[in-house]
């Protein structure tokens, strides 16, 4: 680790970072202070921020249900409001659940709800190869597979999945040119692009889950709020009993979905 006694280092890394617009500046020049062994390495570690890399990507990491998640270049860097999706899942969950995380990413969300469960069975997917890669080191890499959805997925889960979660994209595909660059530059379209209403994933999760969904089983997606409306016509159509819940905090929504 770098030891640095001076603030005015620090103190100049800041300015250099705020004005590249990075909103936490100060947050993230102590970060790359941290992580930084030599000066040159500190040095390509801005030049990596200001150049509009994210800051996850750069450290490798993101905190998150307080624990440090591996985040590789490429790939969906988790949000923090997808922490109350956890918050929702642990709500519903029996004990012990059989759990699937689908759309996983970097598997975050797998991550801490194994954790969480402790004992139980948590498993994730994603089509992209650089997530599964990137999930693989959260989570037991035999629990993480790769494919199209429920395509991937062991046999021997077929309607015994107690929980089943997705933070799949749901960004309308004519909004991307309005988010922003790091995200647009430096995540993977699969992991954003939700098609023309944001919902197209959501309907192919939602009329696929009464086939792998346990009874009483329960699947959880992320949205926005003004999509929420939408997306429980969705699950209502595909015979879950939906509702919406939020978070003002987090500014986060979750449709949660109960099989019949």
């Amino acid at each position: 680790m770098m030891v640095v006694s001076s603030r005015q280092l620090e103190s100049s890394i800041a300015a250099t970072l705020r004005s590249a617009g990075c909103v936490f500046a100060e947050d993230e020049a102590r970060l790359l202070l941290d992580e930084a062994s030599t000066v040159a390495d500190l040095a390509a570690l801005v030049t990596r921020r200001v150049s509009g890399e994210p800051l996850e990507h750069i450290v490798g990491w993101v905190a998150f249900c307080g624990e440090r998640m591996a985040v590789d270049p490429g790939v969906f860097v988790p949000r923090r409001r997808t922490e109350f999706l956890v918050h929702c899942a642990t709500e519903v969950a029996p004990a012990r659940p059989v759990v699937v995380d689908m759309c996983c990413g970097s598997g975050a969300v797998a991550a801490a709800l194994h954790t969480m469960f402790d004992a139980s069975e948590v498993y994730a997917a994603d089509i992209d190869p650089a997530a599964v890669r990137c999930a693989r080191r959260n989570l037991p890499a035999e629990r993480v597979f790769q494919g199209d959805l429920y395509a991937p997925l062991p046999g021997a889960l077929y309607g015994h999945v107690d929980v089943l979660v997705a933070n799949a994209p749901y960004v309308p595909t004519g909004a991307l040119s309005a988010m922003p660059r790091e995200a647009r530059c430096s995540e993977p379209r699969v992991a954003l692009d939700g098609g023309s209403d944001g919902l197209d994933i959501h309907r192919r999760l939602a009329s696929g889950a009464a086939h792998w969904l346990a009874p009483n089983g329960c699947l959880l997606i992320e949205t926005a709020e003004s999509q929420a409306g939408t997306a429980q016509q969705i699950f209502a159509r595909a015979g879950l009993a939906p509702r919406v819940v939020s978070s003002d905090d987090l500014d986060a929504t979750v449709v949660v979905g109960f099989s019949r």
